[in-house]
């Protein structure tokens, strides 16, 4: 395996790839990903993908049973994003990696790696293609790389990222670890929990020790998600904290418009806790936020946050629940009035 020089090359399986300073439009555009019927026949779709990507210095890798890698180039920033076909597919649109449309976007040269299930990334194939794109120096061919995940998959993007020192790592609800003897407390996903997180690449808060900084987001909300978001405590971690988002933190965000922002962000080296908080407020017109928002302000008591909540939000998120939510707050207003 050939390493890359600053312009030149490094392969992912027999296909050789690398940074490419004047890339032209993504080739394999008009592969329709969406059209796909089953998760085989997508990936057999992205596997064709990655054929026209070949030609163009890029590439498709079949990473064992349950994982893929796809390596599409552009400039000399990478995006190295973590997702499962589950969600890539749960999003709708174009059925395509998020990570390879943000980077495809900008310009950016793009690494996907894909899981067919909830693996946690934790198997040899996957090891084995960080450690040969390791020897190969593949990183060290760009300028600026960025590793993207969110929560199994941002689990991933932590811990892979030590293969790249000086990277960024941007991870949304993360995972540190579900190794028991750390994570006892952690009873959400009881079959992963037998997976072997001790050894390679395992501990992800210790595995970004060599990243230039990272940004841990999280719903503190949620307080597992808030144990583990306290395991990354390091002086180059930001943690970044977006309340009341619900179950799926990067869900709500992309719902929001924010979480594609947020990764360009990253990826452009403006990302900032206030550039983070500034997107954020687009919750204030998200639906969903604003009823789990009335909701809590509601069982804490709070009458008139809760009748100024609620009505605001019954005009994107129109429901019986509201409603009653909103008449139970002015009734309790209106007897404390009274008293």
């Amino acid at each position: 395996m050939t390493p890359p020089t600053q312009t030149g090359s490094v392969q992912t399986g027999s296909t050789q790839t690398g940074p490419n300073q004047d890339a032209a439009p993504m080739a394999g555009a008009d592969i329709n990903l969406s059209k796909a019927q089953t998760n085989a026949e997508w990936l057999s779709r992205l596997d064709e993908l990655g054929d026209e990507l070949a030609d163009e210095q890029g590439g498709f890798e079949s990473l064992g049973r349950n994982h893929a890698a796809l390596y599409a180039p552009g400039d000399r920033t990478l995006l190295v994003s973590f997702e499962s076909v589950a969600a890539i597919r749960g999003a709708g649109g174009a059925h395509r990696p998020l990570g390879l449309e943000v980077a495809q976007a900008n310009g950016w040269s793009s690494l996907c790696l894909i899981t067919m299930g909830t693996t946690w990334f934790r198997d040899t194939e996957v090891w084995n293609f960080f450690d040969t794109r390791i020897d190969a120096d593949f990183f060290e061919a760009f300028d600026r790389v960025v590793f993207y995940g969110a929560g199994m998959c941002g689990y991933a993007a932590a811990a892979f990222s030590v293969a790249a020192p000086g990277a960024v790592v941007l991870v949304v609800a993360p995972q540190a670890t579900l190794d028991p003897t750390v994570a006892d407390w952690d009873g959400r996903f009881a079959r992963a929990r037998r997976l072997d997180f001790t050894t390679r690449y395992g501990f992800a808060p210790d595995m970004i020790e060599g990243a230039a900084e990272a940004f841990v987001v999280y719903d503190p909300s949620r307080r597992l998600d808030a144990m583990h978001a306290a395991l990354f405590t390091r002086s180059h971690v930001t943690k970044l904290r977006a309340r009341w988002l619900g179950k799926d933190t990067a869900r709500d965000l992309a719902d929001m418009g924010v979480l594609t922002p947020l990764i360009t962000a990253a990826c452009d080296s403006t990302l900032t806790s206030g550039t983070f908080y500034g997107l954020l407020r687009k919750r204030r017109g998200f639906a969903l936020y604003l009823m789990r928002l009335s909701l809590r302000t509601e069982a804490l008591e709070r009458h008139m946050l809760t009748v100024i909540v609620a009505g605001f939000a019954l005009r994107f998120y129109d429901t019986e629940r509201l409603r009653q939510t909103l008449d139970r707050a002015r009734a309790a207003l209106m007897e404390k009035s009274a008293g």
